[in-house]
């Protein structure tokens, strides 16, 4: 094995590499060989870091130098600076990673410090296109231990013990479903990883997959062996194509090292994986929808019982679980049940990775231990709020959850905290919004995904949340009356009792919890016919403040309708009937005399 010096770790997740890492390791290389650096320094492409907003990330070891916003122009100074003469460039320094004279390194970096990380523990260390990076941090060794010394009752006990619940949103035990799934009868069984993220903002799965897909597929060849089955299928969005790639690579290197395929670690144990390209419908994350979609078929859900677990793919018994369910049961094998029940609460052991996104300092991906509250995701982890604005709510659980307001900000995160509030742990999308969102907008925005995403399969799905995503946009257009809250209120109750899968269940959540909370930006669109956040373009109305009008004329020659009139160096005034609301005078207006009311 080479020995070097120092390592230069590259993100190449999607976010950084659509800033051009790949274009900087390329660099960095070719700058480092010239330098005559190349025995001395390694280059290692990683999976994603987590604070995306920083990107593209490179971190120098062993100093562990966080350098953030790395561009191509960059790339020979750190060679030159740091690599070759030894001194930190600390104005590439993410701006988190220096307090005046002092240096920290990256696992000094608030954004880091409360974070415990089990599912990404790997993510933005080690090469994820080389088995044997993945190998030096003891992978296989949980697949070794199952395999040589433990029989499935016992694996199975172990995940029971552990309490992990499933991560893709139910929380439904881990243990119970893999129970189930080996004392279902069948003489074929399967074993399914879904990989089809379908939330707006949320890259979880898509991150784990790019920076540590071994692990997933460890994982899955565990299950295989405990509950009988020796086929596994990945089904992943063709829309994450570097996640398809490393994928292919993973298993195709597995393969090559005995460690898929027959006869695993000399047992008589067969197991293979094989992936399967799903086309971006969300209905496709929910189960029996996903086995269709592999089948050939059309991606619909069906009535359940009978569930995947006695009656899955091809009609045989098949456990399916997520991608983060899956990126915490080697780490489970490894170091017991009792040491995951000592991370996070009594009813939810362990950690969860969160999407975090919205109006938020830190946008980015997170691993927190269940437990911690939403004030320390959003404000210790995520910076805060940009601009001095004022937090407003944080929407968890995707189009599926719901809205929480500041009164719950030091509400413990898990699965029956979340649920209580109304909303859920979904798979993990954190939407942060401060004041200038408006909430019925946000309920709409979140109907018109789930309206769009309905297979169309039951009544109340297809065509009860169009009836009620009509209604929404009848109020923030100004039309709404108050008679349409209750209609909604009326839908979503039964909808959310009629629908036939979970998507349809949950599509009326956003509505009602917003509902709940913000009632009364709800009466003020009907009522008074304002937006409070002044973001429905509808409710809006420029007016010019004849006090600080100085008639200079810019809006009325920007106006594209004619609508402002007036003598020059005198006050103008708007037509409100022609105004079509689109910002451009108060955008030239040099004396501020333009306000929204």
């Amino acid at each position: 094995m080479d020995f070097y010096r120092a390592h230069v770790l590259i993100c190449g997740g999607t976010g950084c590499t659509s800033s051009k890492s790949d274009q900087i390791e390329e660099k960095m290389k070719q700058k480092i060989e010239e330098a005559g650096l190349d025995k001395e320094v390694m280059v290692v492409r990683t999976g994603c870091f987590g604070l995306c907003e920083a990107g593209p990330i490179v971190v120098v070891y062993p100093e562990g130098a966080f350098y953030s916003h790395v561009g191509l122009e960059d790339v020979d100074e750190i060679v030159q600076e740091h690599l070759l003469k030894g001194r930190i460039v600390k104005h590439l320094l993410y701006k988190g990673a220096k307090e005046e004279d002092i240096i920290k390194s990256v696992n000094e970096v608030n954004f880091y410090k409360k974070q415990t990380r089990i599912a990404l523990k790997n993510c933005g260390v080690i090469n994820p296109e080389d088995i044997n990076e993945y190998i030096a941090v003891d992978g296989y060794m949980a697949l070794g231990k199952v395999l040589t010394e433990m029989t499935p009752t016992e694996i199975i006990d172990v995940i029971k013990e552990s309490g992990l619940r499933g991560r893709g949103g139910g929380g439904f035990p881990t243990g119970l479903k893999w129970n189930f799934c080996a004392q279902a009868q069948g003489d074929q069984k399967y074993v399914i990883c879904n990989a089809d993220e379908g939330d707006p903002g949320a890259f979880m799965d898509r991150s784990i997959l790019e920076g540590d897909p071994h692990c997933v597929i460890e994982a899955m060849a565990i299950a295989g062996y405990a509950i009988g089955a020796d086929q596994g299928f990945i089904y992943v969005r063709a829309e994450y194509p570097i996640a398809v790639q490393r994928l292919e690579i993973a298993i195709n290197q597995a393969r090559e090292k005995g460690l898929l395929g027959k006869n695993i670690f000399s047992s008589d144990f067969n197991f293979d994986i094989e992936i399967r390209l799903g086309a971006g419908a969300f209905v496709c994350g929910e189960e029996t929808a996903l086995i269709a979609s592999i089948e050939g078929e059309r991606g619909m859900s069906r009535n359940k019982p009978p569930y995947p677990a006695n009656k899955g793919l091809w009609g045989k018994p098949t456990l399916i679980n997520n991608v983060e369910t899956y990126a915490n049961i080697t780490k489970i094998i490894n170091k017991g049940p009792k040491w995951f029940r000592s991370i996070g609460t009594e009813k939810s052991p362990g950690t969860k990775v969160f999407a975090l996104g919205g109006k938020i300092n830190n946008t980015g991906l997170v691993e927190i231990p269940m437990g911690t509250t939403l004030r320390e995701v959003i404000f210790d982890i995520g910076g805060g709020i940009p601009n001095g604005k004022k937090f407003k709510a944080v929407q968890t659980g995707g189009p599926s959850g719901g809205c929480i307001t500041a009164d719950y900000l030091d509400t413990p995160i898990d699965y029956d905290s979340l649920t209580a509030l109304g909303s859920m742990m979904g798979s993990g999308g954190m939407i942060v919004m401060d004041e200038d969102n408006c909430m019925v907008d946000i309920a709409r925005f979140f109907l018109d995904f789930t309206v769009e995403e309905s297979c169309g399969k039951c009544t109340p799905c297809r065509i009860g949340t169009k009836r009620m995503l009509e209604i929404l946009e009848k109020i923030t257009s100004g039309k709404g009356e108050l008679k349409d809250i209750e209609k909604l209120e009326k839908l979503a109750a039964n909808i959310k009792t009629s629908a036939l899968c979970g998507l349809g269940q949950t599509a009326p959540n956003p509505v009602l919890s917003t509902l709940h909370y913000f009632r009364d930006e709800y009466e003020a669109h009907v009522i008074d016919k304002k937006c409070p956040a002044g973001n429905c373009k509808a409710l809006l109305a420029y007016n010019i403040q004849e006090d600080i009008c100085k008639g200079c004329t810019l809006c009325a020659k920007n106006c594209p309708v004619g609508a402002i009139s007036g003598e020059a160096k005198k006050p103008h005034s708007i037509d409100q009937d022609k105004c079509i609301k689109c910002g451009a005078c108060m955008e030239k207006c040099p004396f501020n005399a333009i306000k929204l009311g």
